[in-house]
């Protein structure tokens, strides 16, 4: 991983909610993919494919990308069930840890502005991430137990 030690930390935290993301889906059925808490709601589908993206897409969206560019990567990405949507989430965040070990500490300190125009350093921006991820974990756990009665009874913390 990155050499630099509070970068580490937050690339663990972020491999903790990734990991236990995936548990969670380890418990579920395809057909529960298309589960809805309500009708003006994301699916548990629509949902866990949103956050196999977001380690990604957040990147990019860190390093400057237009929101046209946005749309046509979140438009490109298709998902044929659960296990393609690990595999995405997986390789999403490997892609992430990879990026973010190359960067020196001057790197991390550079700041980039999003398309809506907030401004935070890049490791500011993997500290959101890290925030994005747990926050749609806890909505997922959320969305299993009390809308579906289904606590999938994994760890969301070490």
């Amino acid at each position: 991983m990155t050499k630099h030690t509070f970068c580490k930390g937050a690339i663990n935290q972020i491999r903790v909610a990734v990991f236990s993301i995936v548990a969670i889906m380890d418990t579920l059925e395809e057909e529960d993919l298309s589960l809805r808490p309500s009708e003006d709601k994301r699916s548990l589908g629509e949902l866990l494919e949103h956050i196999a993206l977001i380690c990604k897409a957040d990147y990019l969206i860190a390093n400057g990308s237009t929101q046209e560019e946005m749309n046509q990567y979140y438009h490109s990405q298709v998902f044929q069930g659960l296990e393609s949507i690990k595999e995405a989430l997986l390789n999403n965040f490997k892609y992430l840890a990879d990026q973010y070990e190359q960067l020196t500490e001057s790197e991390l300190l550079q700041e980039g502005t999003s398309y809506w125009g907030v401004t935070y350093t890049k490791f500011e921006w993997l500290i959101e991430m890290a925030a994005h991820l747990y926050h749609h974990r806890g909505q997922l756990h959320a969305m299993l137990v009390h809308c579906f009665d289904n606590d999938p009874q994994v760890s969301l913390f070490e």
